[in-house]
């Protein structure tokens, strides 16, 4: 696992692009199309206020990974694990709104989570500052003009890093 860049964002120096859609429909057809380009190993950091469709998005990349599983926000739980029996895979959901730092992370077993190879979101990122992996899939969602809008700013991997 290749640390972050010292300024805590790993999208630092990689160019994104903007994709605006419309409603539930559109947020997870477009998580589909990125797990579909990321495949199954990606970390996704993604950011946006409350109410912004961050679980919506994860609903969308188990979905496009072939994960049948109840997507919920894991808020409360800080991690949710979404296994698929059937087809043998989990997909791993962190919030780490609750945690006041990356000092917390060990308390709910970060290194772990990472090494474990799983695709894996985490909602505010923020909060593990210099210890999200080099190879993050960095996803902002801005919600508006209209109530069923949501513009996403991608940011891809840097293709020399890991995971």
């Amino acid at each position: 696992m290749k640390p972050s860049p010292a300024s805590g964002d790993p999208g630092a120096g990689r160019t994104a692009f903007v994709r605006s859609v419309r409603g539930v429909p559109g947020t997870q057809a477009l998580a589909r199309e990125l797990a579909a380009a990321f495949g199954p190993r990606a970390f996704y950091a993604l950011e946006g206020d409350l109410g912004a469709g961050k679980t919506c998005f994860v609903q969308g990349l188990c979905d496009g990974l072939g994960i049948r599983a109840a997507v919920s926000s894991p808020t409360f739980a800080i991690a949710n694990e979404y296994r698929d029996e059937a087809a043998g895979r989990r997909f791993l959901h962190l919030d780490l709104y609750r945690l006041s730092g990356p000092d917390e992370l060990d308390t709910i077993g970060w290194d772990d989570y990472l090494d474990s190879g799983d695709p894996m979101a985490v909602e505010w990122p923020d909060r593990a500052a210099g210890r999200l992996p080099a190879g993050a899939v960095r996803v902002r969602i801005s919600i508006g003009p209209g109530p069923d809008d949501r513009t996403f700013e991608i940011t891809p991997p840097d293709p020399s890093a890991g995971r």
